[in-house]
């Protein structure tokens, strides 16, 4: 298991980018959360396996359907043990 941060830029605010957020890491088995920042990115926290993590991250370059992602920045950190993925 592993946990990391992603940051997601580009317009992904007012797209229902975080419901279907939610949606991806309950179809490739990951918990944690996604909220919006202040200065227009999306920001995720997400625990997994390794292949869960590396799909979740693969759909957040696509996105919601009305979504544009310009740049995803992925960060290793601590464990953290979410038991359910929400919206923050």
């Amino acid at each position: 298991m592993q946990t990391v941060t992603i940051i997601i830029h580009g317009r992904v605010q007012g797209v229902f980018f975080r419901k279907y957020t939610v949606d991806a890491a309950k179809k490739f088995e990951v918990n944690g959360f996604v909220k919006n920042t202040t200065d227009g990115k999306v920001y995720i926290e997400a625990t997994g396996t390794e292949e869960a993590i590396n799909k979740f991250i693969k759909w957040c370059h696509v996105g919601s359907p009305l979504s544009k992602v310009v740049e995803v920045v992925v960060t290793q950190m601590a464990l953290i043990n979410f038991n359910s993925f929400t919206i923050r």
